[in-house]
């Protein structure tokens, strides 16, 4: 596949400096890139590379300079990239089209316009699938489960009954959606499984990632607001509502009936108790132990999570323990020292 710079322009809205007639026929990393592949500038350490690099035109900012190398200037280099990439990735040649014989397909199921569905796929009672969604191979889809439009369900999901998936969702392999939430009654020292009757609702342009769990309500549901981001290995527990544009980073683990505001964002390995509320713009940092509600547009890190400037200063503290330990044990044999003349 190969684009001219003048197409590749008016796909990201961008202003070309430069020779305009090169053709493009790839896209790379900056310090990767051959001749013939268009890259971006984004993060300003890489500046240096721009005189290195082999690529035949560079994506920038709209206040970046001129440079020896063709460079087209867009508001957002990182965005107008990933556009350019998914430009060539030649999508349709390997996603299932129409629905493989091997697929096993229960009653009263709707499939709407241009579905693909992998082989080995069981589609259980009353499940609605709408236009142009594509399901790999392996997927499991329990009974009443409804799947909106433009969707993409990849190899090995577990989506079980009832669940409601919105459109333009992406769910990647292993991800596990609608499993029994963690509830049990303990009495005499024995665990009594609370049925988990509620399910999971997962709104518009959501992106899931591998190997991630979102448990099943108890009551009502557990939902997953419009464009948030999940990755990989991520636990959500029974009755958690996540708002509108949120990002949860890899191994954070969300307890039971904890609400979270739209536009927060969650860390890498962040925990966070049960019942609690994250406000709108927060932000959790990686490894943070949240035991209490955070308020809106508030950093917090460190274990138990407290506002971040006031964990550095703890963390500083710690850090200077042994010091402060060597001080106190030169100050004691002083003060044994002082009492012996004393005496």
């Amino acid at each position: 596949m190969q684009k001219t710079l003048k197409e590749i322009a008016k796909l990201v809205d961008g202003e070309i400096v430069g020779k305009d007639d090169k053709v493009i026929t790839g896209t790379s990393g900056i310090k990767e890139a051959e001749e013939g592949d268009i890259t971006f500038l984004a993060n300003p350490k890489y500046a240096p590379l721009v005189n290195q690099t082999k690529a035949s035109a560079i994506i920038v900012s709209r206040n970046y300079e001129s440079c020896a190398k063709t460079i087209i200037r867009t508001d957002n280099p990182s965005l107008a990239f990933a556009k350019v990439i998914d430009a060539f990735i030649p999508k349709d040649n390997f996603r299932p089209k129409g629905i493989h014989p091997t697929v096993i397909v229960g009653k009263n199921v709707s499939l709407g316009k241009n579905v693909g569905i992998g082989p080995y796929t069981v589609i259980e009672d009353n499940v609605t699938i709408a236009d142009d969604t594509i399901i790999y191979s392996g997927v499991f889809i329990g009974h009443d489960a409804k799947i909106g439009s433009s969707s993409l369900i990849y190899s090995n999901v577990s989506l079980r009954e009832q669940v409601l998936i919105g459109n333009r969702v992406i769910i990647h392999n292993g991800a596990v959606i609608g499993a029994d939430g963690f509830g049990f009654a303990t009495i005499e020292g024995k665990h009594h499984k609370i049925p988990q009757i509620g399910i999971v609702e997962i709104c518009d342009d959501v992106e899931i990632g591998a190997n991630t769990a979102i448990d099943r309500a108890r009551f009502n549901k557990t939902v997953i607001g419009r464009g948030t981001k999940i990755d990989n290995l991520v636990h959500i527990a029974h009755n958690v509502v996540v708002g509108e544009n949120s990002l949860i980073v890899a191994q954070a683990g969300i307890s039971g009936s904890t609400v979270i505001g739209n536009n927060v964002i969650i860390a890498g390995q962040a925990g966070l108790v049960g019942h609690i509320n994250i406000g709108d713009g927060a932000v959790l940092a990686a490894q943070a132990g949240v035991t209490k509600s955070v308020p809106a547009n508030t950093t917090v890190s460190g274990y138990p999570a407290r506002k971040h400037e006031e964990a550095l200063r703890v963390n500083a503290c710690i850090q200077n323990l042994p010091k402060l330990c060597q001080q106190i044990r030169e100050l004691k044999k002083k003060i044994e020292e002082l009492e012996l003349k004393l005496k």
